[in-house]
C-alpha cells in the first residue's frame, strides 16, 4: 500500500467517525508537498462513502498580478503576502456558518484567480481546505488555527521538493534554466517558510512516495 492510500485511511477513518456535524479539515505542507492531490483523493474517498465533501483551494486568494506589480511584489507570488489573508479568513468563517458559499479558485495555466468557481451547498459535510499557510505561525495567518476541526501536514525532504518545484514550472512549458531560476528564485524560499514556520498538526505525514521494495 503506498503512503498516499494510507494517509487518505488514516483521515478518512477518523472523519467518518465523527458523526454529522459538518466538519472543516486543513491539508497543509509546503508548495508541491501533494496537498492538493491528498485533498482531492480524501474528498472522493469520503464521496464514495455516501458522505459529502468538497475541497477548498487557498490558491484562490493569490492577489492578482496587477496588485502585485504596483506593490513590487510580483517576484514574490506565492509567499504569505502575496494572498489576501484577511478576505481567507473571512471564507472560513463563512464555511462555518454553514449556508451556501462561494470561493475563488487559482488557474495556474493562466496564472488567474477566477471567483466563484467551487460552491459549497449548506449541506456539505466534509469541507477540505487545501493550501501552504493554514497552520502557519505569523499573523494574521495564526487566526486560522481555532476554526480548523482537523489539520494534517504533509512533509518532504526540501531536495525532493526542489525536484518537484523544478518540474512543475517544465510542465508548464518552461525551458530548464527559467523553470530552475522561477523555482530557486521564489518557491524554493517560500517553502522553507513553510518549513520553518510550521505549527503542529493533529496527523503529519510523509509526503514521499513509498519506495517499491518488492522484487
Amino acid at each position: 500500500m503506498d503512503n498516499l492510500t494510507l494517509h487518505i485511511n488514516t483521515l478518512a477513518e477518523h472523519l467518518l467517525q465523527q458523526g454529522s456535524a459538518r466538519q472543516i479539515v486543513a491539508i497543509t505542507g509546503a508548495p508541491a508537498s501533494g496537498k492538493t492531490t491528498l485533498a482531492a483523493e480524501l474528498a472522493r474517498r469520503l464521496n464514495a462513502q455516501r458522505r459529502s465533501a468538497v475541497v477548498v483551494p487557498m490558491d484562490g486568494f493569490h492577489l492578482d498580478n496587477a496588485i502585485l506589480e504596483a506593490e513590487g511584489l510580483i517576484q514574490r507570488k506565492g509567499a504569505p503576502e502575496t494572498f489576501d489573508a484577511d478576505g481567507f479568513i473571512r471564507l472560513v468563517h463563512a464555511l462555518r456558518a454553514g449556508k451556501d458559499v462561494y470561493a475563488p479558485k487559482f488557474d495556474r495555466t493562466r496564472d488567474i484567480s477566477v471567483a466563484g468557481a467551487v460552491k459549497v451547498s449548506a449541506d456539505v459535510q466534509f469541507i477540505i481546505v487545501e493550501g501552504n499557510y493554514l497552520m502557519f505561525d505569523e499573523e494574521p495567518w495564526r487566526e486560522l488555527v481555532p476554526l480548523w476541526d482537523m489539520s494534517a501536514r504533509l512533509e518532504v525532504p526540501m531536495p525532493e521538493l526542489r525536484a518537484r518545484l523544478i518540474h512543475r514550472w517544465l510542465s508548464l512549458s518552461y525551458s530548464s534554466a527559467v523553470a530552475t531560476r522561477r523555482a530557486e528564485g521564489n518557491d524554493i524560499p517560500n517553502a522553507q517558510r513553510v518549513m520553518d514556520r510550521a505549527l503542529p498538526c493533529d496527523f503529519t505525514f510523509d509526503g514521499q512516495p513509498k519506495p517499491n521494495t518488492t522484487q
